[in-house]
């Protein structure tokens, strides 16, 4: 009964890594729509819209040589699922006088799948 318990639990353990690199590849697919405004990466640099490495519990407006709004920097947001998920499916809701234009993600699936994909760069680019 014992090791019946342990393998139970290793399969739903390996399932769930599964379900999550899944997340991570769809997430990466989704990322090709922020990819014009947006890069994640080690060699990553502001372009029209900041760089997205280091998002997980990164305060709002924060990175340095990007010219935030000031409804962006005063947002008072910490970036984690829960805020981005909310934020990506209409930004300029979520921060009314952001400058970010860009329709949305609605579909919460893809969303979430986005944040797998990019809480996974810490601060200095590299995957975590």
């Amino acid at each position: 009964m014992k090791l019946a318990f342990v393998m139970a639990a290793a399969i739903a353990a390996l399932s769930a890594q599964t379900a999550w690199a899944q997340d991570v590849a769809a997430g990466e697919q989704s990322f090709k729509k922020c990819l014009p405004c947006h890069a994640v990466g080690p060699d990553a640099k502001n372009k029209v819209g900041p760089v997205l490495n280091g998002l997980d519990g990164r305060q709002s407006g924060s990175i340095e040589g990007y010219s935030y709004s000031d409804a962006n920097k005063n947002s008072g947001i910490v970036w984690d699922e829960t805020q981005f998920v909310d934020y990506i499916k209409d930004p300029r809701a979520k921060i009314k006088g952001t400058k970010m234009i860009f329709p949305g993600i609605k579909n919460e699936t893809e969303a979430k799948s986005l944040w797998a994909y990019l809480k996974q760069f810490g601060p200095d680019g590299k995957t975590k």
